[in-house]
């Protein structure tokens, strides 16, 4: 059993706890890493605000983080000691029919278990004053050790920087994903993003890469333009700005809407907008954002029939075991940005600090 340092969540909406927690060793197809750097993002806030109906607690949040393994448990063979791994809240066990069917990077088997909070045979790893904590989203890597699944985590290039790869287990691979995988971004077609934090920039980054000729920003923070403009946006609006639906003002001014829009929010509303900002006849708007718990989407259903597509992506479609590493390898060649996603670093015991930037948008 290791003691170290985590961030515990007690109960819903308070802050993070800075505790010692003993961590239990691997059992059979587990591993425990040692987490170096872990980013923080806006679903570990929902869930810690209690909005989420899967939110148990006691737990250990975090869920984009980079480390190195310290054991492995029996019968696991594609990681060991040493190995720089990312943990991964979407596995890929390779044996599932999501994980062979080519059309989705949904894999099943560990759902239900990590669901709860528990690793696959029904019992944490954690315990903290005598009390059993909480796993999360399969990863917890608001803990300087943790124990995921085998199936659960990435081995990739030993030389990159684990506090700027971190942000490719979740953020980035996602928002980048969702342009060049979920909507396939065409050469020369013209692209709107709804929210320009992380993922956003990471859609706007993906459609630049895709050669998108326009890719309009839209966000009501106006401190954010000058970021976007230089991840790859040609311009940059704010809905308060018009006294008509943002929706309508794209439409004019796209000559009758974008060939892709992507809502990088989480907020119900936006997603209508952004399906109906999109062109008649070929149009397709991508769901990236994660609303709250029993919200739903409308719009008219003529918005589809008169040829709209409306899409929603986890992950940006990517297959996790096989692609975080390829993903990894482009931002060593410098195919793709991470370094320019980073604002601050802080240490670990300034972890509520960090959630308090984010709120704000900095």
């Amino acid at each position: 059993v290791i003691k170290c340092k985590a961030a515990v969540a007690w109960e819903a909406g308070k802050p993070l706890s800075l505790e010692e927690v003993e961590v239990a060793p691997p059992k059979a197809h587990e591993v425990r890493i040692k987490i170096v750097a872990t980013a923080v993002c806006h679903t570990d806030a929902y869930t810690l605000s209690g909005a989420d109906p899967e939110g148990s607690f006691p737990v250990i949040l975090g869920h984009e983080g980079a480390g190195i393994v310290e054991s492995v448990g029996e019968g696991v063979t594609k990681v060991k000691p040493g190995d720089t791994v990312i943990p991964l809240y979407i596995p890929q066990c390779g044996e599932c029919k999501f994980c062979k069917n080519p059309k989705t990077n949904l894999c099943q088997k560990i759902r239900i278990t990590q669901g709860k909070g528990l690793m696959p045979d029904g019992t944490s790893r954690f315990t903290c004053k005598g009390k059993q904590i909480y796993h999360f989203m399969g990863t917890s890597t608001f803990s300087e050790y943790t124990v995921v699944a085998d199936i659960s985590v990435a081995k990739i290039d030993a030389a990159a920087p684990l506090d700027k790869v971190c942000l490719l287990g979740c953020g980035i691979s996602t928002g980048y994903g969702a342009a060049v995988n979920t909507a396939k971004v065409e050469a020369g077609s013209t692209c709107a993003v709804f929210g320009l934090g992380g993922v956003g920039l990471a859609a706007i980054m993906g459609c630049k890469i895709a050669g998108a000729s326009r890719i309009i920003g839209i966000d009501l923070n106006k401190d954010k333009y000058a970021r976007a403009q230089a991840f790859g946006a040609t311009e940059c609006i704010s809905p308060e700005d018009f006294k008509k639906p943002i929706q309508d003002v794209l439409v004019e001014m796209t000559d009758g809407g974008v060939d892709y829009s992507f809502e990088c929010i989480g907020n119900v509303g936006v997603m209508r907008s952004a399906l109906e900002a999109c062109h008649k006849g070929w149009g397709v708007s991508v769901i990236i954002g994660v609303a709250a718990a029993g919200q739903e989407i409308s719009t008219r259903p003529f918005q589809l029939v008169t040829g709209r597509t409306w899409k929603g992506t986890a992950f940006g479609g990517w297959k996790t075991v096989d692609s975080v590493p390829k993903l990894v390898t482009d931002y060593m060649a410098k195919k793709i940005k991470v370094d320019e996603f980073v604002t601050q670093t802080l240490p670990f015991n300034k972890i509520n600090e960090a959630f308090e930037l984010m709120h704000t948008g900095k």
